[in-house]
């Protein structure tokens, strides 16, 4: 973008402040993409030209026009906190910061109205002064934001007993934009909301949003240990099958990653550590429980007494184990993939015998369809991008799918197709193909074609 648009912007803008600091450029353009070495490659030097940052939606409305008038790129950012380059953008132009829009508008009925920008731990504090809760919440949620959750996450802390926030029933209505000459606002309710969701912002731009909630309990943390990996596994997957036992989190951590990853005053060498939290009431269930598996507890805690501080065990589960094993060991990267419900125990298997300690099994165990299951977030030994290639398909190979975290591409990193439901929302309200662009092959591909 040339000097020339920046200043025609500028004037379309007035009042609002338009950042054009190399150094602030730089950091508003970067999210955790460092996690991979492929991506910290393929996006080194991609940057916005200028950054802007809106407090109501009609300063946003004016943004959107403003970048249709003139033609120039337009990528949304929350808190930063994705890892695939989401907020990155590949062709320059303009990055809207929504942070400045974070109020929660309302709490009633077990249902919250937030702004896009409202962070998740704000939200959660504003449904348990009204006795509710956050369904899901993702290991940063002290930072991340509804709409970045919703338009990059996957799941977290309550996927054991929810599922992912794109499953039915979690992410009620969404409030989008379209980015046109005259912006129009359109409230999207179940699936259509659902064709916006992780789609890196790439078909719409999201200004509110409505989240089911549930009623907040008090939460038991427990770190838990067993001699071997395979009694862990199973000790999860019953404990996620137990009916009886309300469960927010189930996290295993093949050895040596709870020494990696800071556990290793709680977890001897040599075992495998769980993370859970549970209702109060069942901690007595989980170690009958994890007794049938050799298990033992470690340690446990109040949630309430470390919520809003930074001693959860919640922080060392999901992306957050990660992030302390690379604070430390810079070899290192990880992969995401997925285990089918009637065979994942045995495929988890399969993969821990096959790869050793080069591919090292963090499991996060959670509901899909109905059924108890889990997805890896394997921390991995890193070597070369060929080797890494090779691992995934692998996976592949075997019946185990991979949403490859080392691709900023949509149909490369998840569902490995187009999805018909996002490419037609793009068109609806993106039909310049001015949000985020580079992000989306199908769209790419279609305009080729044309």
């Amino acid at each position: 973008m040339d000097q020339n648009t920046i200043q025609r912007l500028a004037v379309d803008l007035g009042d609002l402040d338009l950042i054009t600091d190399g150094n602030a450029l730089q950091r508003y353009s970067k999210d955790f993409s460092w996690f991979s070495p492929v991506l910290t490659e393929a996006l080194d030097g991609k940057q916005a030209d200028a950054v802007v940052r809106p407090t109501s939606e009609e300063q946003v409305r004016r943004v959107a026009a403003a970048c249709y008038r003139h033609r120039v790129p337009l990528t949304l950012r929350g808190s930063g906190t994705g890892n695939y380059g989401q907020c990155t953008p590949l062709r320059g132009g303009v990055l809207m910061d929504m942070s400045g829009l974070n109020k929660v508008l309302w709490v009633a009925g077990g249902v919250a109205r937030v702004q896009a920008g409202a962070r998740l731990v704000d939200v959660d504090n504003a449904a348990r002064e009204k006795g509710w809760e956050l369904r899901l919440l993702p290991s940063t949620y002290r930072l991340a934001t509804a709409g970045g959750f919703f338009c990059g996450g996957f799941g977290g802390i309550g996927s054991i007993t929810y599922g992912s926030i794109g499953d039915p029933g979690n992410v009620l209505g969404v409030r989008a934009m379209s980015l046109a000459e005259q912006p129009e606002l359109t409230e999207f309710r179940s699936a259509e909301a659902r064709d916006l969701y992780h789609a890196y912002g790439v078909n719409g731009v999201i200004t509110e949003l409505e989240f089911a909630l549930t009623p907040a309990m008090n939460w038991q943390e427990a770190v838990l240990s067993f001699p071997s990996f395979m009694e862990g596994v199973r000790f999860c997957q019953t404990l996620g099958r137990a009916t009886g036992v309300i469960k927010k989190l189930l996290t295993l951590l093949a050895d040596p990653l709870p020494q990696m990853c800071g556990l290793g005053k709680d977890v001897d060498e040599g075992r495998t550590a769980v993370l859970c939290l549970v209702n109060r009431a069942a901690m007595e269930a989980v170690e009958e429980i994890a007794a049938n598996f050799n298990g033992r507890i470690e340690r446990q805690q109040d949630n309430a007494e470390v919520h809003g501080t930074a001693k959860s065990l919640v922080e060392h589960t999901w992306n957050h184990t990660t992030l302390h094993i690379l604070r430390k060991h810079k070899d290192i990267t990880y992969l995401q993939s997925g285990f089918r419900p009637w065979e994942n125990v045995e495929k988890v298997e399969q993969m821990y015998r096959h790869f050793g300690d080069e591919v090292m099994m963090h499991l996060e165990f959670l509901k899909a369809d109905g059924a108890v299951t889990c997805s890896g977030l394997q921390v991995i030994r890193y070597t070369t991008e060929a080797r890494l290639n090779e691992i995934i398909q692998y996976h592949r190979d075997n019946g185990v799918h991979v949403s490859n975290p080392h691709t900023y591409i949509l149909e490369d990193g998840g569902k490995l197709s187009v999805d018909p439901g996002q490419l037609a929302m793009k068109q609806r309200l993106d039909p310049a193909g001015l949000l985020n662009p580079g992000k989306m092959r199908s769209w790419d591909e279609k305009g080729a074609a044309a």
